[in-house]
């Protein structure tokens, strides 16, 4: 059922429209002018309104205008006897959903209104799925580092500076990309992101700017890069350090000159693309070691943010613990409830892999506990590792081979959890094959606890 406003000053016409639609079950209310149509409105917020171009005193352009200044997302349709094209085009630029002349046509008359109903709630769904994504990427804290990185963030993002930020595995440096990005004058365009760390060095280059059919193995259409995707917006290098030396290269020309070449091409492609780039790693030593450009550096380091360690900022905890079971219901209930107790017990662990791992962890038990609130039992026995055992406490297996079992399952665990359960970055940075990784994992059952 729709709530419906009809402002017309014939009786006929408003008896008529509201017969044709109480039969199809939908609650309607009448108007006979424009002052009366505007307080209607306001007592009633319609899901529609149908609303006559001509009335005396106020005609209905005029009540359309001042209807969308109050409730920018109000759905109206204006009908007249009278209908021009400039007419139709006067209302459609003053915010009308659609335009009908009379002689009403019933059948006309109820298309346009599950037309607009749709509209309404796709435009619902729409926001419910921003505001959700938006808390998602929502930065939370009040202590003193957590404010620095805020006070940084909201001082930079307006002014189209270029961005690097720092942090450990974890922390959250997306979220500050996002952020710079939806403070800025670009947030209407798009946010790229690229794991630079995730993308084989060989497929770097195509992944960034782009190939021409045929360019190599594997190229069976033209494809545009990730610089011209966020052409108009933002574009995330998350763990630029990990980027090869010819990509760097590329890379430094792109933010030089604002063109990008493909793969295989030779025509420059002019691109308007705000960098915001994130690395783990220290890059002054990655210099000094030959496996990244000074240049590169300081053009990337116009305006430095780090992001502290969760270790840095446990006066946050309380408040992430919340926000984070909050999101674990998805909107299905209330958060579930977590006692002093299990708060501080979660305040006394590591944390190596920092806010990402504290997430993970508030879900499981958001999920797993037994009991109506979560209990400090609950952290001990399901924060360690997936299945509840604990990663720590090898002292009570019997035998050394099988110390060296638990062991390396707990290691290799912390591991994939610190690279966010990115095998190939984990494999790399173990030293270890790809397949010998995926072997350990099948053989210890380990399982990505979200």
């Amino acid at each position: 059922m729709a709530h419906v406003l009809v402002v017309d000053d014939e009786t006929s016409i408003r008896d008529a429209i509201r017969q044709i639609l109480e039969y199809e079950g939908h609650d309607v209310a009448v108007a006979e002018d424009g002052m009366d149509a505007l307080d209607r409105y306001a007592e009633r917020r319609p899901d529609l309104t149908f609303l006559d171009v001509k009335m005396p005193g106020l005609d209905g352009l005029e009540v359309l205008s001042r209807v969308r200044e109050n409730d920018p997302s109000a759905l109206v349709v204006m009908i007249s006897g009278h209908g021009t094209i400039e007419t139709a085009v006067d209302a459609t630029r003053a915010g009308a959903f659609d335009f009908l002349q009379k002689p009403l046509d019933s059948d006309r008359l109820l298309v346009t209104l599950r037309n607009a109903l749709q509209m309404r709630g796709l435009s619902e769904r729409v926001q419910r799925l921003r505001e959700e994504v938006e808390a998602r990427h929502e930065i939370v804290g009040s202590s003193r580092e957590i404010q620095q990185v805020l006070e940084r963030v909201e001082r930079v993002a307006p002014t189209g500076a270029r961005v690097l930020v720092t942090g450990e595995n974890g922390t959250g440096k997306e979220l500050v990309a996002r952020a710079i990005h939806r403070l800025s004058s670009r947030s209407s365009g798009p946010f790229v992101e690229v794991n630079c760390a995730a993308i084989p060095g060989e497929l770097i280059e195509s992944e960034l700017f782009g190939h021409l059919e045929g360019s190599f193995t594997g190229a069976v259409a033209d494809r545009a890069g990730r610089f011209e995707q966020a052409d108009g917006g933002t574009l995330f290098l998350d763990e630029v350090g990990d980027m090869s030396l010819d990509a760097q290269a590329k890379v430094l020309r792109a933010l030089e000159q604002g063109v990008v070449t493909r793969v295989g091409g030779g025509r420059a492609i002019e691109v308007d693309v705000r960098v915001v780039a994130a690395t783990n790693k220290e890059l002054t030593e990655e210099i000094e070691a030959g496996r990244f450009r000074e240049d590169l550096y300081y053009r990337l380091n116009v305006v430095p943010i780090h992001v502290p360690p969760l270790r840095d900022r446990r006066s946050d905890i309380p408040m992430l613990v919340h926000h984070f079971s909050t999101l674990a219901v998805g909107g299905r209930g209330p958060s579930r409830d977590f006692s002093d107790d299990a708060v501080e017990r979660l305040r006394e662990l590591p944390w190596p892999g920092n806010v990402r791992e504290l997430r993970n962890t508030v879900e499981r038990l958001t999920i797993l506990a037994d009991g109506v609130r979560v209990e400090a039992s609950d952290v001990d026995r399901l924060a360690g590792s997936g299945d509840g055992a604990a990663d720590t406490g090898f002292t009570d297996v019997g035998t050394f081979a099988e110390f060296k079992e638990r062991a390396e399952r707990s290691f290799i665990l912390h591991k994939l959890r610190e690279y966010d359960w990115n095998v190939s970055e984990t494999s790399r940075q173990l030293d270890m094959p790809r397949s010998n990784l995926y072997k350990k994992i099948e053989k210890y059952g380990l399982a990505r606890e979200d």
